[in-house]
């Protein structure tokens, strides 16, 4: 009885491990990879991100849930840049976030950018590979195969062949085994030759790790067949008396990667990200929001603390104050604080009265039904209710070049991807406020800025651009745009190529090296040199999935129409706020103040229709026919006459003995 609790005890300790391993220093990092390579034959998949990049946030809930669903088949890492600039250097990380696939501790595959799909495929790709590479030819079974079918050959001949396919095994391979895909390469040809093939073993088998051999490793740790054949004595301990210098200082490292091993099992798994989830129900939802800046949130408050119990459909964090890397100076109450730890209490609030959230991106509103339907990736809400808080997204300039190199220099978060590019001279493209804020961001960390504006002055705010013009790292171009952004091949390459394994179909081949500006009033063009170009010259709302749903604003092109001074839209039921609908202000507090107002809207028309809380009623009428059943045999309940009429109150009794 004792063994099994203990066994359950150590199976709930392993399980408590977080899914995602947050890696603290480049020698971890390094162990890690060779393990993978060497032990378990895992592909390590591994998320370069940071805490001030918005995109990044909106893609961990996906990475992690990837990972839960991928156990076992692979290992996923994060690498924070700010933190780690060695590792960021060293696999040329330049956008933010980057995704990097590594198979036998060679890089096969990397993307920049939070899509989801593309994550998904590369990881299902790398996942295939690796478990086709998973197989070994001993070289027992080779000669055996050559006596059967081609008795000539010599043991020196099947050594050859043998030792040829050893020599052209990429990577670790500490034990000279003809392994992976040259393995098969060789068990193919001789099957075409000899009409079937030698017989193969897998070369990577899961094991369960003891805490003797694996120091509290994560249990997605494996073993080779013929590490296991290997033993160091009864008791596996070393004998450290008998240990040279090089020995000791050996067992000194695994002994300190043992205490990081197990550190691990204390790690918060960030599981408060995915705390209050939406989860289906029989019944309509009242509320339903979609988006999660300062205007969603702000509504979420609002209707949670009304009792509507709002589900708010977006990232864990978003907003464009979540991309917002100096301080927030113009939101009354907020001093010394920046955007993402704005938005962060702003979810914390709605939360505490009771809203829900699901990290899911809207692709359909369908309002051909009652309740509507708000369609998401992977889930349907039904609801009585829309409020739509979606923002807006970053406009381009669709030059040349631009897009070719986006994650390889070009971007639009100059929080997300500024200190990668330290010590360079980098160009900010804008005049509002937002090319403000990334200059100053930017000046921080880099050599020098340069601001790009087709103007003679800016239109951003008198404060922000005084201190812009004012900066000794910040020069301006007044009267100048940019016509075309020059690249070059990269020539950061990962420690650990080869040159014989790089993926020539990787998305960024190229780097930013220049621009090419253009005067508006003389059409003059010079190229001057740079790292990076920051592009911040507006946005865009993000209400396409409303085409055919609502109307539009005709004076403002992709701006919701909303009915008078209301929030209300075309259509009974849903409200807009924020940048959806607001093309004059577009700033953090007037959206805040419009999803208070929607919430407010929303509320009122929910009164007005008599849409109440369902599941509460449903449950009121069940109890009261709950009531009805049990009272039915009798009209009333005397307890003193079912015991009598003899039984006295309390008062009497004292009375009585008093």
């Amino acid at each position: 009885m004792r063994l099994t609790l203990l066994l359950l005890a150590m199976a709930a300790i392993a399980s408590a491990r977080p899914i995602v391993r947050h890696i603290k220093s480049t020698h971890e990092f390094d162990r890690m990879m060779k393990k993978h390579s060497t032990q378990t034959g895992l592909p390590v998949i591994v998320d370069f991100y940071s805490d001030g990049c918005g995109p990044c946030r909106m893609i961990a809930p996906i990475f992690k849930k990837l990972a839960k669903e991928m156990e076992g088949k692979a290992v996923f890492v994060k690498v924070d840049t700010n933190a780690m600039h060695e590792l960021s250097s060293r696999y040329g990380v330049r956008s933010l976030p980057t995704f990097k696939f590594f198979l036998g501790g060679k890089k096969v595959n990397e993307f920049s950018g939070a899509g989801e799909g593309q994550l998904r495929q590369f990881t299902q790709q790398v996942i295939q590979q690796s478990e086709f590479e998973n197989v070994m030819l001993p070289m027992e079974n080779l000669v055996k195969y050559y006596g059967e079918k081609d008795a000539s050959k010599s043991e020196e001949d099947v050594a050859k062949v043998y030792n040829s396919c050893v020599d052209k095994v990429k990577g670790d391979n500490p034990d000279k085994l003809c392994v992976g895909g040259v393995a098969q390469k060789l068990v193919k040809s001789l099957k075409k030759k000899y009409g079937d093939g030698p017989s193969t073993e897998k070369r990577f088998e899961p094991v369960e790790p003891s805490p003797a051999e694996d120091g509290g490793a994560a249990p997605d740790g494996g073993n080779t067949k013929q590490q296991s054949k290997q033993s160091r004595g009864k008791s596996g301990a070393p004998n450290l008396h008998l240990a040279t210098k090089e020995q000791l200082m050996i067992e000194i490292e695994k002994r300190l990667d043992a205490e990081r091993d197990a550190q691990v099992e204390d790690e918060d798994d960030d599981e408060a990200e995915f705390e209050h989830s939406w989860t289906p129900s029989d019944f309509p939802e009242r509320v339903t929001i979609i988006g999660g800046g300062p205007a969603g949130l702000s509504a979420a408050i609002y209707a949670a603390r009304a009792g509507l119990r709002p589900v708010v459909v977006a990232p864990p964090m978003g907003g464009q104050l979540q991309g917002k890397g100096v301080d927030v100076e113009n939101y009354p109450g907020l001093f010394n604080v920046t955007g993402p730890a704005v938005v962060s209490l702003m979810r914390q609030q709605a939360v505490a009265y009771g809203a829900i959230f699901e990290a899911e991106t809207v692709i359909e509103i369908d309002t051909s039904v009652r309740p509507i339907r708000v369609k998401t990736n992977s889930s349907t809400i039904e609801t009585h209710a829309v409020i739509v808080a979606t923002g807006a997204e970053s406009n381009w300039l669709n030059v040349k070049g631009e897009y070719e190199m986006r994650g390889g220099g070009v971007s639009s978060c100059a929080t997300c991807d500024g200190h990668m590019y330290r010590g360079k001279h980098v160009l900010v493209v804008g005049g509002g406020d937002t090319a403000m804020e990334d200059a100053l961001v930017l000046a921080r960390t880099s050599e020098s800025v340069t601001v790009i504006h087709r103007r003679d002055s800016f239109r951003a705010s008198k404060v922000m651009a005084q201190r812009v013009i004012e900066h000794p790292s910040i020069n301006v171009r007044w009267n100048t745009v940019l016509s075309e952004i020059l690249g070059k091949a990269s020539d950061a390459e990962d420690a650990t190529e080869d040159g014989e394994n790089v993926d020539l179909d990787a998305p960024v081949s190229k780097v930013v090296s220049g621009a090419v500006l253009k005067d508006v009033d003389t059409g003059e063009e010079t190229t001057i040199e740079c790292g990076a170009v920051f592009v911040a010259i507006g946005h865009t709302p993000s209400t396409s999935f409303l085409e055919g749903v609502v109307e539009f604003n005709p004076d403002s092109a992709g701006y919701v129409l909303n009915q008078g001074t209301s929030t209300r839209t075309s259509v009974p039921g849903i409200f807009s706020c924020g940048d959806v609908s607001d093309s004059i202000y577009r700033q953090a507090i007037t959206s805040a103040g419009s999803g208070a107002a929607a919430a407010l809207d929303a509320e009122r028309w929910l009164s007005e229709e008599g849409l109440g809380n369902e599941e509460a009623e449903f449950e009121a009428e069940m109890l009261a026919e709950l009531m009805a059943d049990v009272g039915g045999e009798s009209e009333s309940f005397n307890v003193y006459e079912e015991s009598g009429g003899k039984m006295t109150g309390m008062k009497e009794s004292m009375a009585a003995e008093l």
